[in-house]
């Protein structure tokens, strides 16, 4: 079960609205204006990485025990619908952190686990990465050919993982490996923590990707890397639940960035039909173009009240498997579709790299295919609605 209300705490309304409005102000204020230099340089800024650690961003989740913001689910998704609305590179750089790099300690670490670790998570001075993909394992995850063999205290990793983000900053690997080479499937694989200064741990380049520039993604190598037995992440075989578990919580989150990425979008399309002149007129006064800002305002609208109403259900206790897939399924289709359209009301001029709109459109297409492709998503959706019953 995920974690209990009283786990992470609900912040007041007065304390919440102060902080949505620190980060809408730092969006506005200091990202958007740097949106452009960010991608053609493929690297955010240090002096932002600096202030994105100064407003606590990398310990959003983390429990204030350990210097964090201990958010619940229903404020994280709301600050994450705010820092949706600028380029996703930005939030990509806290991003592991806050979710897929943290959450399998916090939810399955032991107490000196968590005190080693999570205070400097918190405070950005670790940066993490959940290490699952392999180059014959994505939607696949229980196929994972990365080896860990019990070596007295220690464990030997030998393996490589694919398309792994942060990984060229991360100090600290949440890392999936097969335990028990003779046991096929999901049962013989196990996690573990493994820091980047362990001998045999290599980083490949930072990959030349579609969009998203200034987020980077790269191979991990192990080669005999020692890592101690104290270092396993909850029990042997426990790795691909702890995955299956991080995932959930972290399609919540991506659907909710998602959602403020189209909030974004619908905001620049509406102020670019209403000056925008054709006929003597503002195309926003055509209906096609009308019904094309109903349409994506529409879905958008869906998809902030799926992720809140979930995100609220994961903090009561509630088991949200598939409202999660399905969270993620329709908010990551939904912006592609926003994105489109954007740029169909933009026509030739949201072509053009000045006006931002086609490195949305490119940096939204991975929505699709990461935490999980939409049709792992749609096989998790109907696999658990066919449990219930319906």
């Amino acid at each position: 079960m995920p974690p209990k209300a009283a786990d992470r705490g609900k912040v007041d309304t007065a304390t919440r609205d102060q902080l949505l409005g620190a980060l809408r102000r730092f969006v506005n204020e200091r990202l958007r204006p740097a949106e452009a230099a960010v991608a053609e340089a493929d690297q955010v800024p240090p002096d932002i990485v600096d202030d994105m650690k100064q407003l606590g961003l990398f310990g959003l989740s983390i429990p204030e025990q350990y210097g964090g913001l201990g958010l619940s689910m229903e404020d994280e998704v709301l600050a994450c619908m705010e820092l949706g609305r600028t380029s996703l590179a930005f939030r990509s750089v806290f991003g592991t952190n806050v979710g897929i790099g943290s959450q399998g300690l916090l939810m399955f670490g032991t107490d000196a686990q968590k005190q080693r670790f999570l205070p400097g998570i918190a405070s950005g001075e670790i940066t993490t990465s959940f290490a699952l993909t392999e180059a014959e394992a994505g939607s696949d995850a229980a196929s994972v050919r990365t080896r860990a063999i019990r070596d007295g205290d220690y464990y030997i990793l030998n393996g490589s993982k694919r398309f792994i983000t942060n990984a060229d900053t991360a100090s600290l690997f949440t890392v999936m490996a097969r335990t028990a080479p003779n046991i096929a499937g999901a049962s013989g694989v196990s996690a573990f923590l493994v820091p980047r200064d362990l001998a045999g741990l290599s980083v490949g380049k930072p990959e030349r990707k579609m969009g998203q520039q200034g987020a980077h993604i790269c191979d991990v190598i192990f080669e005999d890397v020692r890592v101690p037995a104290a270092n396993l992440l909850g029990e042997e075989g426990q790795g691909f639940r702890i995955a299956m578990r991080v995932l959930d919580r972290g399609r919540i989150h991506i659907a909710a960035v998602y959602t403020g990425t189209a909030d974004r979008l619908i905001a620049d399309s509406v102020a670019y039909a209403a000056g925008r002149k054709q006929f003597g007129q503002p195309i926003a006064d055509f209906q096609l173009v009308a019904a094309m800002i109903a349409d994506s305002k529409t879905e958008a609208l869906a998809a902030r009240a799926l992720v809140l109403e979930t995100a609220r259900r994961r903090d009561s206790g509630a088991d949200v498997t598939l409202e999660a897939a399905a969270a993620k399924y329709f908010a990551s289709e939904m912006v592609g579709r926003v994105a489109d359209r954007a740029m169909q009301i933009f026509g030739g001029a949201g072509y053009i790299e000045d006006y931002g709109i086609e490195r949305f459109y490119r940096d939204v297409r991975i929505a699709r295919i990461y935490e999980g492709t939409s049709q792992i998503q749609q096989i998790v959706i109907a696999r658990e609605t066919m449990k219930r019953g319906g």
